[in-house]
């Protein structure tokens, strides 16, 4: 029986997680309980409850689950512990690296219905329709760090190994094969050894993809591209630190952080998460957008269970409830009627129906 763990963790996580789980029954229907759904503690919640951010059994249970849906983690109430014990460097990396999820996935494409949500000028974001493919095991966020006394120094280590970079690539390289046949690697080589080591391996590569067209762009100019100018992109690939950076950019391109839907993945295993916060601020107040994780719900369905019929109806369902004006907060205009997280999931469940 395909295992799915479910890790609500901290802040509107725990309203927007049964909302997914809401949307998923209403798409597989009677065959939902050919799958074992269970729920386990992760982040600020488990670290109340047992003191530690990722308690053994839910790393024992996501390594042994075919997927892992996560809502969200961290929060200004455990800001005050060390670093490594924090819910994000506690639960979220160790998770990332246990699980060997190495490649990141996040699709943003403008839904026509959203135009006006975005901050930037319809006819600079009505074509959006681009893949960021990050590494999220390497680099400087997993890097050896220390500081020194004498000076007073910090230090953080950016390293990648050529088994890091190629296996990162060779998904980068087929997800541009399977679209427009552009690959857009972003890197610093103008500055970074590892951008420079980066960059060799990827021409190498390149020549076992001819059909696709492989650029190159430093990661300053790509920020200032995906607002200038984002419809030049299709496929863009990056390492961890740049790729954080240019995920939370690139997400406004769509209307907001809120819409982002993401996968980590490790071959077919993957851990599937909205790219925004917590949201402590909002938090129990049935104010949160639902819909990055009914989204990554449905790239689940997709890339994990091959489900791909149930995962585009779950998108249709989406891209239906907008084009009929309805709207959490962040979504909505002046003139427009807000709506709440539990009313957003019916919305999409009553559309699926």
């Amino acid at each position: 029986m395909p295992k799915i763990a479910i890790l609500p963790g901290d802040g509107i996580g725990q309203e927007i997680v049964p909302e997914a789980l809401k949307v998923l029954r209403a798409v597989l229907g009677d065959k939902i309980k050919e799958y074992d759904i269970q729920e386990y503690l992760v982040g600020g919640a488990a670290i109340d409850r047992s003191g530690k951010a990722l308690p053994p059994e839910t790393l024992k249970a996501c390594q042994e689950a075919d997927a892992v849906l996560l809502g969200a983690m961290g929060g200004p109430k455990w800001d005050n512990l060390p670093a490594d014990e924090r819910p994000e460097r506690g639960a979220l990396l160790p998770l990332r690296k246990e699980l060997g999820l190495y490649a990141n996935i996040r699709p943003v494409k403008m839904i026509p219905a959203l135009i006006s949500a975005s901050t930037l000028k319809e006819h600079v974001v009505q074509n959006v329709d681009l893949v960021v493919i990050r590494e999220l095991t390497g680099g400087i966020y997993f890097g050896e760090k220390g500081r020194k006394s004498n000076p007073p120094a910090a230090y953080d280590l950016l390293y990648y190994t050529e088994e890091e970079i190629r296996r990162i690539l060779k998904i980068a390289f087929e997800t541009a094969q399977a679209r427009k046949k552009k690959l857009c690697s972003v890197d610093k080589a103008n500055v970074l050894e590892s951008s420079r080591f980066w960059r060799e391996i990827a021409e190498d590569m390149a020549k076992d993809y001819p059909e696709v067209e492989l650029t190159h762009m430093y990661v300053d100019n790509a920020a200032m591209q995906l607002i200038r100018y984002p419809e030049q992109f299709d496929v863009m690939v990056t390492e961890n630190m740049f790729g954080d950076i240019l995920t939370d950019l690139a997400s406004m391109l769509g209307g907001s952080i809120g819409m982002l839907a993401s996968a980590s993945m490790n071959g077919k295993k993957g851990l599937y998460e909205p790219a925004h916060g917590s949201a402590p601020d909002i938090a129990g107040q049935n104010k949160a957008n639902p819909l990055a994780i009914i989204l990554s719900a449905a790239m689940m369905l997709r890339f994990t269970f091959g489900l791909e019929q149930q995962a585009a109806r779950v998108e249709q369902a989406v891209r239906k409830v907008l084009d009929q004006g309805y709207r959490t907060g962040d979504l909505a205009g002046p003139q427009e009627k807000i709506i709440g997280t539990r009313e957003m999931g019916d919305a999409v469940v009553a559309a699926l129906r």
